[in-house]
């Protein structure tokens, strides 16, 4: 086959799928025209393309770029009459509008019921002359446990009553420090290590408040969950005594709970406070527990290089969200990480 004839047929070719392309007015005429002159069983280009290899060798090259030119341009063709017909890309579509329909009201958010109560006790105890301080919630045991006088034999040091993570130091990265030696770190068990590091930086007086969040290994329950905001509190000067502790403890609580409220402190034992309370708080006609306090033991104070002879000082330490479901009548605590709107949308 010459190379003219084979230019001619495909002129001839090009020329009716473009037609049959452009007057096709449905998309079952168009898909019939598609298949006629593109199909790749039966249809023209196919037998076009068999009749390259009666072409002389010198000529293919010519004719594979007039292919090539043909394929371009028929494709393009059928794309354009596919958009045409709107069976094509509709990305490139403008989406409608229509402004006389009913908008849809978006859900908003809300502030979490912790955080309402979290805001509310640093007020209060804002009033009282507390400052807030904060900490970091990945501790290390000397500021978890040690600065606290807790020895190594405490039940609160317990693998299975903390969550110990997986970044010991090396022996090369220890120093001989005490702070130091005990290269384990853990998510803190509780927000007496804030006064600790305020102590750390800070000469008496001192009167601070640290709420945030504490990690300990419980079971969910009503009332329990593995993690959980703390109120810790510190106040630290001369002739500090047990009165001043039970006095901001009462004034604190008509002020969040009302005047209404009944509180009783029992003896108890902590190994950072000496004398020890636990705090209870009346509800629903049961006494429940809503933290501890006491007096700053010797001991602790001496971790920081404060002298016991000559400063006293007092340290409570509440449940935020006993005292968010007391205040608001909530009786299961998992109600508050439910992430259910319809619920935390009430407060």
């Amino acid at each position: 086959m010459s190379l003219s004839n084979f230019l001619s047929t495909l002129d001839d070719l090009q020329q009716q799928a473009l037609d049959a392309f452009e007057t096709a007015n449905d998309a079952d005429s168009l898909e019939e025209a598609r298949v006629r002159y593109l199909g790749a069983k039966k249809g023209a280009l196919k037998d076009v393309q068999k009749q390259m290899g009666a072409i002389d060798p010198s000529d293919r090259k010519t004719a594979g770029m007039r292919l090539n030119e043909f394929k371009t341009k028929v494709q393009a063709s059928f794309d354009e009459s596919k958009a045409r017909l709107g069976g094509g890309d509709q990305s490139s579509l403008a989406p409608t509008f229509d402004p006389t329909l009913p908008g849809i009201r978006p859900q908003l958010g809300h502030v979490h019921p912790i955080t309402q109560t979290i805001n509310h006790l640093m007020e209060i105890m804002g009033r009282m002359g507390f400052e807030a301080a904060e900490g970091p919630e990945v501790e290390d045991p000397w500021h978890n446990f040690v600065a606290l006088n807790i020895p190594e034999d405490h039940p609160a040091r317990d693998p299975l009553d903390n969550f110990y993570l997986a970044t010991a130091k090396t022996t090369s990265e220890k120093t001989t420090s005490d702070r130091n030696v005990e290269g384990e770190q853990l998510l803190r068990s509780q927000t007496s290590t804030v006064q600790i590091r305020v102590m750390e930086h800070q000469s008496p007086p001192i009167r601070v408040i640290s709420l945030g969040r504490v990690y300990r290994p419980d079971d969910p329950d009503a009332t329990h969950f593995p993690m959980f905001h703390q109120m810790e509190g510190l106040y630290v000067d001369e002739h500090v005594t047990m009165a001043n502790l039970k006095t901001v403890l009462r004034v604190f609580a008509t002020n969040y709970l009302g005047g209404d409220v009944q509180i009783r402190f029992r003896p108890s034992f902590f190994p950072f406070t000496e004398p020890s309370v636990e705090v209870d708080f009346l509800w629903n006609g049961t006494w429940i527990e809503f933290g501890g306090a006491g007096m700053v033991d010797p001991a602790v104070f001496e971790s920081v290089g404060y002298d016991p002879e000559k400063v006293s000082g007092f340290a409570f330490g509440l449940g935020v969200e006993r005292l968010c479901m007391r205040r608001h009548g909530i009786t299961d605590i998992r109600d508050l990480y439910s992430c259910d709107m319809r619920f935390l949308s009430q407060f």
